[in-house]
């Protein structure tokens, strides 16, 4: 896409909008409050808001390669205690896609600079779960299968963090991992069940 071509259509966007409601803009510098954090993938072709047919202020959005959540990561983090204490969320989404190229990536025995901090902890999820993908021959399949155990792994560590539980005292704070289906365009629910991954092991994590 050209530069140009973007200016041009912020044109038509704001003209489609003040179509429809001529106080669209004023209503939004109001503030926002939205109900949910939504962690995805930076892929370009994976657009949030578009495929959950969301309108500006209702999801708080972070994008990271592969949908990631790692204690190491200040912008996470900070999203994370900001959609959580300041917005009050009360569902946090993390969503990855099929052919996502970091798990790709982390699954290729390859330097790839200073992306290798960042794939290791991919490589870790695969490490956590050897024994099952190892069981799986056929490389399509265990490669999807990484991305949804990779979910899994980042919805964890969403529970993980001193700021989910905190909150969870207070309210039912749900966390829900998701996969984007590039080929038919859908939102697949895993439907983890945390209470069963977590059993016998939160006490490790929990800090209150």
């Amino acid at each position: 896409m050209r530069i140009e071509q973007i200016f041009k259509n912020n044109k038509e966007w704001i003209a489609e909008k003040l179509k429809t409601d001529k106080d669209f803009f004023r209503n939004l510098r109001l503030g926002q409050n939205p109900d949910i954090l939504y962690i995805g993938c930076s892929d370009s072709r994976v657009t949030a808001e578009e495929m959950m047919g969301a309108k500006p202020g209702e999801v708080f959005v972070h994008r990271n390669i592969a949908n990631m959540v790692s204690n190491n990561d200040l912008s996470a983090m900070s999203v994370i205690t900001y959609a959580i204490n300041q917005l009050k969320v009360n569902h946090i989404i993390v969503c990855g896609h099929s052919y996502c190229g970091g798990v790709k990536a982390a699954m290729q025995s390859a330097d790839y600079g200073i992306l290798n901090p960042w794939l290791r902890s991919i490589r870790d999820v695969y490490r956590l779960h050897k024994k099952e993908l190892d069981g799986i021959q056929d490389e399509d399949l265990k490669y999807k299968r990484l991305i949804e155990l990779n979910v899994q792994e980042q919805c964890v560590n969403v529970i993980k963090t001193a700021d989910y539980q905190k909150a969870y005292r207070d309210r039912r704070l749900t966390v829900h991992g998701w996969v984007f289906d590039m080929e038919t365009g859908e939102l697949k629910d895993l439907k983890i069940d945390f209470d069963k991954i977590l059993e016998g092991i939160m006490e490790i994590y929990r800090l209150i």
